[in-house]
């Protein structure tokens, strides 16, 4: 089974049986629940609804039946087609929209496809929101408008330079200061989206540009997840074009990696925290990055004056956390920078725009800048237990095994030690336990991750 359903939306692989995959019965169904339940939050009035989607190959047909889907329920669109998930976010807010559908599955490989909803703040759903659309999806009891109360289409529109002219008008950006420095960078946009907008907003700043697979064919030239062994190709083009750095993102360009001149990785993790680096340096504030992310933009909150909040892994809770705190900049550390300035959203452009401003004011290459934080390396592992074991039970042993160091339980459980932490957390779909670790040198936080995947195994005598 392949199709996903969760507070976040539909997410599932293209074709096959209904209701074990994403096929055009289940759009319908749950696109349905989805304007069922903005109805209910607008009285029943008229809604408008923005939809936008990736350039990945299956896009214009969902989008076609979403489209159609809202217009059948009375619903009027305002139709963004290509465009990025934080542009589809901004065109919500933009044209005050009662809410958004984004389509898109991320990083995932090019036969995926998702729904994304949002609310009228260009917001995903929170918890009890997407719960309530998966309950309205499970009920037929609804019946659709007749034929002259059919939405229409407000209109179909190209969203993303609004959304690079909004970037662009950011108080902390300084166009003019980046365009002084006549950066050459290349970009790889993974054949979606981002090869149409981000080439255009690196032009707006000035900046040279190379582009690799930019084109938005949907054929994606490697695996979309931006990790250092996904992008041997930029990495190699970055060296052999003397460029000042590398620009990655995924495919509904949400998430920003960057490479360093000489080929090497600045590292995902290190995005938001260089970001955080400049905001902080303009202004005291606090920030918010989710329990697996470094601890390297703690280090530099506190170093700034800040205070620095940890919330439960996924952008809704980062976001919650970020209002909760007043913080000025977070997001996770998967490249994902949300600044709420524009919006409360993680947002490529914003964290490029904000990070060569802040580039073009240093007097340095990546690799240095990169060098100029605190250090910490990360190790992912997961282990695999029986459907018999209680995972819970298992870390419930582990936080009382650890009740005397640093404890934090709001999603799995994370231990902090003095130079190092540990994220343990379960998967809602199988009997895995994620083993998330972080320390001074790459062989400590292996090391770590070992130990703890020993207690696991002993606890479950395995």
């Amino acid at each position: 089974m392949t199709l996903i359903k969760s507070i976040s939306g539909i997410r599932g692989t293209i074709g096959s049986k209904p209701g074990d995959n994403l096929t055009p019965i289940d759009i319908v169904k749950f696109t349905t629940a989805y304007v069922r339940f903005i109805s209910e939050k607008n009285d029943g009035k008229r809604l408008r609804i923005v939809v936008g989607r990736d350039a990945r190959i299956s896009g214009a047909m969902v989008n076609d039946i979403i489209e159609g889907t809202l217009l059948g329920c009375g619903v009027d669109v305002i139709n963004v087609g290509l465009c990025t998930t934080p542009g589809t976010e901004m065109a919500v807010i933009t044209h005050k929209a009662d809410g958004g559908i984004i389509i898109t599955a991320s990083h995932n490989p090019k036969q995926w496809n998702a729904l994304k909803l949002l609310n009228e703040k260009g917001e995903f759903l929170n918890d009890a929101e997407g719960k309530r659309v998966l309950e309205l999806a499970d009920d037929d009891n609804y019946e659709f408008p007749d034929v002259d109360h059919l939405g229409e289409v407000i209109s179909r529109e190209d969203f993303n330079d609004t959304h690079i002219a909004q970037v662009l008008a950011l108080p902390l950006v300084d166009v003019e200061a980046v365009r002084s420095r006549k950066f050459k960078v290349v970009v790889d946009a993974v054949n979606s989206v981002g090869g149409v907008v981000m080439p255009k907003l690196l032009r707006e700043l000035g900046c040279e540009v190379v582009e690799l697979n930019c084109e938005p064919t949907g054929q994606f030239a490697h695996n979309p997840e931006p990790l250092p062994q996904n992008l041997t190709e930029i990495s190699e083009v970055v060296r052999q074009q003397g460029a000042d750095l590398g620009i990655v993102v995924d495919p509904d360009v949400d998430r920003l990696a960057f490479v360093s001149e000489d080929g090497s990785m600045f590292v995902e993790e290190y995005t938001l925290v260089a970001v955080a680096d400049y905001i902080l340096s303009k202004q005291v504030g606090n920030t918010v990055s989710n329990l697996s992310s470094s601890r390297a933009l703690r280090d530099v909150t506190v170093a700034h004056g800040g205070n620095y909040s940890a919330s439960a892994v996924g952008e809704v809770n980062v976001v919650e956390m970020m209002k909760k705190t007043g913080a000025i900049i977070g997001g996770e550390g998967n490249g994902g920078v949300i600044y709420p300035e524009l919006h409360y959203g993680r947002d490529a452009l914003v964290g490029t725009a904000l990070f060569l401003t802040y580039f073009a004011g240093k007097n340095m290459t990546m690799t240095a800048l990169k060098a100029s934080y605190p250090q910490y390396f990360a190790s992912k592992n997961k282990i695999e237990l029986t459907p018999a074991i209680d995972v819970d039970k298992v870390l419930l042993e582990i936080k009382e095994r650890y009740a005397s160091e640093n404890v934090n339980d709001i999603d799995g459980v994370k231990i902090d030690f003095a130079e190092s932490w540990v994220h343990l957390r379960k998967s809602n779909t199988e009997p895995i336990i994620r083993i998330y670790t972080e320390a001074k040198s790459a062989a400590e936080a292996d090391a770590l991750a070992e130990r703890f995947i020993a207690e696991i195994i002993e606890i479950c005598n395995l």
